[in-house]
């Protein structure tokens, strides 16, 4: 019989797949919609690539509890711009608890910028 840790641990590691081969798809039609041009910066992707690495650092670190792994529910990667800055930002939210999502931020270069519960 197989443990439940293992099972939950692989649909979060195979949700985290399926959203990142949308990005793919995503940004690969994105950037053929328009004439096949890259701007050459910090892609969607590479954003939710380095998030998931730092959200995998901070549940190992305990920083945040379990329930953010085994409750994850989704994904999210989008623009925002506060002022003159611009930013990647990536959501990770879970099913049940408080707070509900954990957001990561990054520059336009790919630097980390912060992170925090409420999106501000």
């Amino acid at each position: 019989m197989a443990d439940n840790r293992i099972s939950k641990q692989q649909r979060i590691r195979t949700i985290i797949i399926i959203i990142t081969i949308f990005s793919i798809i995503s940004t690969t039609v994105t950037a053929f919609g328009h004439g096949g041009k890259h701007s050459g910066g910090f892609t969607h992707l590479q954003a939710l690539q380095k998030a998931i690495q730092l959200y995998d650092k901070l549940i190992n670190n305990g920083k945040l509890d379990q329930s953010w792994e085994t409750g994850l529910k989704k994904v999210t990667v989008s623009n925002r711009q506060n002022s003159d800055k611009k930013e990647i930002v990536v959501v990770f939210h879970r099913g049940e608890g408080d707070p509900p999502a954990v957001y990561i931020f990054f520059n336009t270069a790919g630097k980390y910028t912060g992170s925090n519960f409420t999106g501000e």
